[in-house]
């Protein structure tokens, strides 16, 4: 895996309003099966109809998740997907730690991306888990609501 991609990445100025974080369990679904929202929506990571940002620790979440046998994902699979998104992914440092803020402390290592990353949306089938992120001007959503309001059938 090649985590020097995160620094690569040019910044696009436009993309500001449209700037997303992927959970883990948005991933981890769009990889068990093509079919439903969050496959639609990882296919469409890259396209420029919105921005990603990734941290490493985000990055390490993904991957320790992903590698658990008992998710089924083949390990090159895993590999490939991880440094596409390191490929299109907006890098970005966490300088300030929010916790605890979320009962789970991976949903704060979401929250905080998010916030330094000034994204405007974590998209998650785990809503109830991002209560109060609100204060952030940050909205949780799950993937079909994402998409359309990207203006795309789920």
């Amino acid at each position: 895996m090649n985590f020097t991609r995160l620094r690569g990445v040019v910044y696009d100025t436009d993309m500001e309003q449209r700037r997303v974080i992927l959970d883990t369990n948005v991933i981890v679904s769009a990889l068990r099966s093509r079919r439903g929202p969050a496959f639609r929506l990882l296919s469409l990571v890259g396209t420029r109809r919105f921005q990603i940002s990734l941290s490493i620790p985000m990055l390490f979440e993904y991957e320790d998740v992903l590698a658990r046998e008992e998710i089924g994902i083949p390990s090159g699979a895993v590999e490939d997907v991880l440094d596409y998104l390191c490929h299109v992914a907006i890098g970005q440092d966490i300088y300030f730690l929010w916790r605890p803020f979320l009962r789970d402390p991976k949903d704060d290592l979401v929250l905080e991306l998010a916030v330094a990353s000034r994204s405007s949306r974590i998209v998650t089938y785990n809503i109830k888990d991002f209560t109060g992120i609100e204060r952030f001007n940050i909205k949780a959503v799950r993937p079909a609501d994402f998409l359309s309001e990207l203006g795309v059938k789920p």
